[in-house]
């Protein structure tokens, strides 16, 4: 038989006081003296008792919940970031609901518009596309909402935002292996995340510039297609050889994932890493203490944009006035790049290497004469044809 809950009679009752005290006292209302609140607060633990979440709504026009909208559950940037977001949640005694969205705007949109009807206090949405132009979708949203590195340029007013520098991360990423002695730098970029790829590329050109180095549009490689960050490792294999061939010696990828990816058509290739290429990535997650080598990365504080984000997010609660927050990033040094110098190919011997490397030869007809049964890399262009 299932055990009755304990209710606010059943406190009342042993302690010998009103509904109203036992209910006063449990929300330590200065009303009630000290000492018969505690006392009463003892008697609720002692009887097990759990509050009516949704007595307690209806009393405090607060749910005590907040959701967040994340591109992918299995994303590990943003499980860092979430984890953040629950520190201070936690603190504060708010629950977190979690959905995704897959990077598809129609979700994004459904998610935000389900925990608005769940009566959730604030929302908090990572990678959003909402722009002005999508106003009449969003203009019923009657809470406090934050947005978490935004893919929009032209997001409404009506929400705020917590952000990284990506274009200062670009220009570190950059001026990291120029410091190296790298003059060919590439970079491995994507299209489906425009906001944060076009900063980090502008950053990518500007380090070149400061530095009086040249840019070559082919050292720059951006995949088109559609991915949640987890399936940019399939991108970074399958844009790496498009820049093997142009003499980079150094390569700037998007984030870690498209370095990882990168990483892994090298081992496949037998091009080491980074005794024939240097890498770099962006994001700094764990996964990049933990490849061999281990990748040098520009580190965004997932911590801090979550715990920020969240409490922008009680203030906002708090009817307090708050502005939108950038972070800076910066660069985690570990053993995916070295000096120039220290390479045993130069910019103008990638292609030479990578050929070596492979066995292989450009035959007459323009036809790579390895079997595509073999091949490390199918369904990718093949850099040793001639076109």
């Amino acid at each position: 038989m299932k055990k009755r809950k304990v209710s606010i009679e059943d406190i009342a009752r042993r302690a010998g006081v009103s509904h109203s005290t036992v209910s006063r006292a449990l929300r330590d209302n200065s009303l009630i003296s000290p000492k018969v609140r505690e006392e009463i607060q003892k008697i609720a633990r002692e009887m097990n008792y759990v509050p009516n979440a949704i007595a307690q709504s209806l009393q405090t026009q607060r749910t005590n919940t907040v959701g967040v909208v994340v591109t992918s559950i299995a994303d590990p940037f943003y499980a860092e970031v979430v984890e953040g977001i629950e520190q201070v949640a936690r603190t504060a005694g708010l629950s977190v609901f979690l959905t995704a969205s897959h990077r598809d705007f129609e979700q994004e949109i459904a998610a935000i518009d389900n925990f608005h009807r769940r009566r959730v206090d604030g929302i908090l949405v990572t990678d959003s596309r909402i722009n002005k132009k999508n106003t009449n979708k969003i203009g019923e949203i009657a809470v406090p909402t934050v947005l978490i590195n935004s893919q929009t340029e032209d997001q409404p007013e009506t929400f705020h935002t917590v952000t990284v520098d990506d274009f200062l991360g670009g220009r570190l990423a950059v001026e990291h292996l120029i410091e190296l002695g790298h003059r060919a730098i590439g970079y491995l970029g994507v299209g489906d995340r425009s906001q944060s790829n076009y900063l980090r590329l502008e950053g990518y050109r500007t380090a070149l510039r400061e530095a009086g180095l040249p840019e070559n549009s082919d050292w720059v490689a951006i995949s088109d297609e559609e991915n949640t960050r987890i399936n940019d490792v399939d991108t970074g294999k399958k844009m790496l050889p498009k820049l093997l061939t142009t003499g980079v010696t150094g390569i700037f990828c998007y984030n870690d994932m498209v370095a990882v990816g990168a990483l892994l058509a090298c081992q496949e290739l037998n091009i080491l890493i980074p005794q024939n290429l240097s890498l770099v990535g962006f994001d700094d997650i764990a996964l990049c203490r933990y490849v061999t080598p281990s990748l040098t990365t520009v580190c965004q504080p997932k911590l801090e944009i979550g715990r920020s984000a969240m409490q922008m997010l009680l203030d906002l609660l708090e009817e307090k006035s708050v502005e939108n927050l950038v972070l800076s990033p910066f660069v985690v040094k570990r053993n995916s790049t070295t000096a120039f110098e220290q390479q045993s190919a130069g910019a103008e011997g990638h292609s030479r290497e990578f050929l070596t490397a492979n066995s292989v030869l450009i035959m007459p007809d323009g036809q790579c004469p390895v079997p595509p049964t073999q091949c490390p890399m199918p369904n990718v262009q093949c850099p040793f044809s001639i076109t």
